[in-house]
């Protein structure tokens, strides 16, 4: 399948976009008088159906499709499951790595601002690790944006928008600690917009494997395991930060609405 120059910048542009949205979300903490819980649980779970619905109904089913070209219908569908869960078994792992203490999906409740101490080297230790965790977990989603996008323009719009969603508060995260332990909101800024970065680095890696190695077997298990790492994301992190910051009712609400909008764009463009 041959790439045009516009096609791969399209999908590293809107990669990027994706990544420093994290850059926004430390903006919004810092010049928003009020969070808006509800609007943030809606907009979680909206993001959570988006990349659910669009991992299983499209992206596995297309995943499918490659790989049965290639390997036969049995054979093919068995890569296809195989290579979902080793997605989820990926970003698992990368989770797991990451200690809990930092774990960039405990984004800072009002509460927990109020209750920071200015030159707190704790903090900045807190936001610096909070920095590396996120940029670890933007890097996977970085290829699945990028490969989603150049095989697919619409799906990769929809999909780099869910995901700059999720990272919202991962932004916050990352700004917070570093503002209240250094006074800066230059080095929080700075430090949120890094962490994001690695989501295009992700793209770029998504480049040279699609350039030199393209197939439609490696497209297939790329696709299978884009579509497990999304699935993941959406429940290991969007919907339980969701309800976290919103009723449980908003959250399903927000999922409910991702899944509709997802379904009736894929219609709009079939």
């Amino acid at each position: 399948m041959p790439f045009t120059t516009a096609n791969l910048l399209f999908a590293f542009g809107l990669t990027l976009m994706a990544g420093l949205s994290t850059g926004i979300g430390s903006l919004l903490a810092f010049y928003a008088k009020q969070t808006n819980k509800k609007f943030l649980s809606v907009a979680l779970g909206f993001s959570a159906g988006v990349m659910i619905y669009v991992s299983m109904v499209e992206i596995f089913a297309e995943a499918r499709a490659s790989l049965e070209a290639v390997y036969g219908s049995t054979k093919g569908y068995w890569a296809t499951t195989i290579a979902f869960f080793t997605g989820i078994a990926i970003i698992a792992l990368i989770d797991k790595i990451v200690p809990s203490p930092e774990n960039p999906h405990d984004m800072q409740s009002k509460e927990d601002v109020e209750e920071m101490k200015t030159n707190d080297p704790a903090l900045l230790r807190l936001g610096l690790f909070s920095a590396l965790a996120i940029a670890i977990h933007n890097f996977p989603e970085g290829i699945a944006t990028f490969a989603s996008a150049v095989k697919d323009p619409t799906l990769g719009i929809s999909i780099a928008i869910a995901i700059a969603i999720h990272n919202l508060p991962e932004g916050i995260a990352v700004s917070i600690p570093v503002y209240y332990a250094t006074g800066s909101r230059r080095k929080a800024l700075f430090y949120s917009f890094v962490s994001g970065f690695s989501e295009p680095l992700g793209a770029i890696l998504g480049y040279f494997l699609l350039l030199r190695y393209f197939s439609d077997a490696m497209f297939g298990w790329i696709f299978a395991a884009v579509a497990g790492i999304m699935v993941y994301i959406s429940l290991d992190e969007l919907l339980p930060t969701a309800e976290k910051y919103g009723e449980h009712h908003y959250a399903i609400y927000g999922l409910i609405l991702g899944m509709v909008v997802m379904a009736i764009s894929l219609l709009m463009f079939a």
